[in-house]
């Protein structure tokens, strides 16, 4: 699959002042995509750059105003073999999002999105979203490929995208729930007034077979604070599903005070990911405690590595501290990528995530 992309973002306000002359709030970058260059070239000469996004490009670039200055009729194009997408991200978790709402067959194939989200010679994310048809009376559904073409049940951060996505292609304003089937179950997102999204991500699964892990139980039916070796040491671990398997730790049992920042993730992640207590693999959360009320967490997703941050290993790591009495009902959880809310409700067992959603750019690309 070639990729050449034609790329539409929202500017800052310097670099539209530059463009004076168009009525247009953003602009156009067309080019094919290449690894070589390291910075973004404008043939036009303007000097600006964008700080949301890098693409590769060669010099020869061309920068022009779009023929109607509106991201709704972008979407409504429909062009056999040109797929048309926006790029999100939620606290630097990027997804590519697809308008999938015409078939309930994704438009991107696993093989496709591996090379679409690579960060070097395609468009670059963490994973690919489809806007679906619903199912059973909802709204609409969820499906998501991870940058290694699997196909996970949920994602946190990927469902505040999706809601804001929809919310485009709705052209709605305003607060507005949704209700999505995905791979996890229900998950009912809202846009708020302030434009960020609280999640009724439902309840925490915490019966060991369910998550799954063959970590045998060790209260009632769920693994809290039990022993796992991993490459000759002892963490301590607590196994939750948000829809997704999580192992949360704050240690080892030679050292309960984590420090998150001085882990080398890309070593020991994948030693978790794949364990053999894991027979779906794992989503892993290292998490640092500042307050019974402030955490602090990195996190290496299955499927996708290292991520600047992970909305279900958020609410999972709130409902492992609260199992394992470190932490109140809601806290501020910070990841790599900024902080979010989260509350694990007494009322009704369910755990509420609130966090941002961002457009980083349109484009095209051909498949």
């Amino acid at each position: 699959m070639a990729i050449a992309a034609a790329i539409t973002l929202p500017l800052t306000a310097p670099t539209r002042r530059s463009l004076s002359s168009t009525s247009a709030n953003f602009v156009r970058f067309s080019s094919p995509l290449t690894p070589q260059p390291k910075n973004l070239k404008f043939a036009a000469g303007s000097g600006t750059q964008c700080p949301s996004f890098r693409i590769c490009a060669t010099s020869s670039m061309r920068i022009e105003a779009p023929e109607k200055g509106s991201p709704d009729s972008f979407l409504d194009r429909k062009e056999s073999g040109i797929l048309h997408f926006v790029k999100y991200h939620g606290l630097g978790n990027d997804f590519i999002l697809v308008d999938n709402r015409d078939t309930t067959e994704p438009k991107v194939s696993p093989d496709q999105a591996v090379k679409l989200c690579d960060r070097n010679f395609g468009i670059g994310a963490d994973g690919v979203i489809f806007a679906m048809p619903g199912v059973n009376g909802t709204d609409y559904t969820m499906r998501i490929f991870n940058s290694d073409g699997s196909e996970p049940e949920m994602c946190g951060n990927g469902i505040r995208c999706l809601a804001k996505f929809i919310a485009e292609l709705e052209n709605s304003r305003g607060k507005r729930s949704f209700t999505i089937h995905t791979g996890a179950g229900l998950i009912v997102p809202e846009i708020q007034e302030d434009g960020k999204v609280r999640v009724d991500m439902g309840e925490p699964i915490l019966k060991a077979s369910d998550v799954p892990t063959k970590l045998p139980p060790n209260r009632d039916q769920s693994v809290v604070k039990a022993r796992l070796d991993v490459d000759g040491s002892a963490w301590n671990v607590t196994c939750v599903s948000m829809g997704n398997p999580h192992c949360v730790t704050f240690g080892t049992e030679q050292s309960q005070d984590l420090q998150v920042d001085e882990l080398n993730l890309a070593d020991i992640g994948p030693k978790f990911e794949h364990h053999v207590m894991f027979p779906a693999r794992t989503n892993t959360e290292f998490v640092q405690v500042f307050s019974p009320t402030h955490l602090k967490m990195r996190v290496w997703e299955r499927g996708a590595g290292a991520t600047l941050a992970c909305g279900t290993g958020a609410c999972a790591v709130v409902v492992a501290a609260v199992l394992e009495d470190r932490a109140a009902r809601r806290c501020t959880v910070d990841l790599p990528g900024g902080p979010l809310d989260i509350e694990w409700s007494e009322k009704d067992n369910h755990i509420y995530m609130t966090g941002p959603a961002e457009v980083v750019f349109y484009g095209s690309v051909p498949l």
